[in-house]
């Protein structure tokens, strides 16, 4: 199938920084549900044929078609957006036929429920090019967070089968203003299963809220996945792209008090490196890596605590648990990081991480 490419112009409307959070029964913050650790299962070319996350609370369901070639209802996808009233209370399926979509693409929080359903992420993808340098509406620099291709403020999202890309250059080490976001989310209780992000510094900005990411591919080179969400990343694989050195997650829990951190649960590390598989963006940064099989990309120590700023090395918490492969070793490599025992290391293990049993249907995890 030939895809078609159709540029169109990114919304003006700047939507206010923050996240809503909606409340659909009650959450255990300390959840005993268990998940099943399983085995790694690479999800490159994963196809979830599900039609739609369906959440708890909305009453009804509502498609929308978005077709590139305007066989659809709108040809755009953040047309369709628009389309939705705000305060949503029904489950929106935007059903977005293949092709390229070239659009900036902002979901504001005031339209929660919506699912993003793509045809497969080799083939339906959303894509923009900005960078953290480049100079937005108002002359000034847009910087990291508002380079994202796709933002996502509002809570209950969910998106299958679609990538997200950035298609700025990737920059060398040490070059500045080059961060450019593929997607950034936001919004509470967010779902994405067989989606793909690409991009290179930053590709994926985990910002803030409870998320749970099945069987994606996420790929960049620096700080690929960063930001203070509360995060499980099930059966994913993350592909480096890093020329002289690289890193997978910087998560910036700056307070012990703080819930947030990123679980990688089942995932595979691939690419090219050498690479981090951590850095202490916070001074309480907390990344734990259970059942993942490392490629032989990884840096000797294989954790990063950001240039000893603040002895980050003393609060940051950097775990594994039953990993394998050519890398498992290097990350084992300095003093500060923590190899688990089940005791400690069962929290990270279940959807319970992300209090998901009030709003991840036991099927989707």
């Amino acid at each position: 199938m030939q895809l078609i490419k159709v540029e169109l112009q990114p919304s003006a409307i700047v939507f206010k920084d923050m996240f809503h959070q909606l409340k659909v029964g009650m959450d255990n913050p300390d959840g005993a549900d268990q998940d099943s650790a399983g085995s790694t299962v690479p999800a490159s070319n994963f196809i979830n044929k599900n039609r739609g996350h369906k959440w708890v609370g909305p009453s009804g369901t509502r498609h929308i078609s978005v077709n590139v070639h305007g066989f659809g209802d709108y040809q755009s996808v953040q047309a369709a957006v628009d389309s939705i009233p705000q305060n949503n209370q029904m489950n929106i399926i935007i059903d977005i036929c293949p092709g390229y979509y070239i659009e900036k693409v902002v979901v504001p929080e005031t339209k929660p429920y919506i699912t993003f359903q793509g045809t497969g992420r080799d083939v339906t993808v959303i894509e923009w090019h900005d960078r953290a340098s480049d100079k937005g509406a108002d002359g000034q620099q847009l910087r990291t967070y508002q380079t994202a291709s796709v933002t996502v403020y509002a809570s209950y999202f969910s998106a299958r089968n679609i990538s997200f890309k950035n298609t700025a250059p990737a920059p060398l080490p040490g070059m500045q203003g080059w961060q450019a976001v593929a997607f950034r989310i936001s919004g509470d209780k967010a779902y994405f299963s067989g989606c793909g992000f690409y991009g290179a510094q930053d590709t994926l900005c985990d910002d803030a809220g409870r998320h749970y990411f099945k069987e994606c591919y996420i790929e960049g080179s620096i700080d690929f996945i960063f930001g203070n969400g509360r995060s499980m990343y099930k059966d994913c694989e993350l592909h480096s792209i890093a020329t002289r050195f690289g890193s997978i997650a910087a998560q910036d829990r700056r307070s012990p008090d703080e819930k947030t951190g990123f679980a990688f649960l089942g995932c595979r590390v691939t690419g090219s490196g050498p690479l981090y598989v951590g850095r202490a963006m916070g001074q309480y940064s907390r990344i734990v890596y259970s059942y993942t099989y490392f490629d032989d990309v990884v840096a000797h120590g294989g954790w990063d605590d950001w240039d000893h700023a603040s002895n980050k090395n003393k609060t940051a918490f950097f775990g594994m648990y039953k990993c394998s492969g050519p890398g498992a070793a290097a990350v084992k490599g300095v003093s500060w990081a923590h190899e688990l025992d089940y005791d400690t290391a069962h929290k990270f293990l279940a959807k319970s991480f992300v209090n998901g049993r009030h709003w991840i249907a036991p099927l989707d995890a």
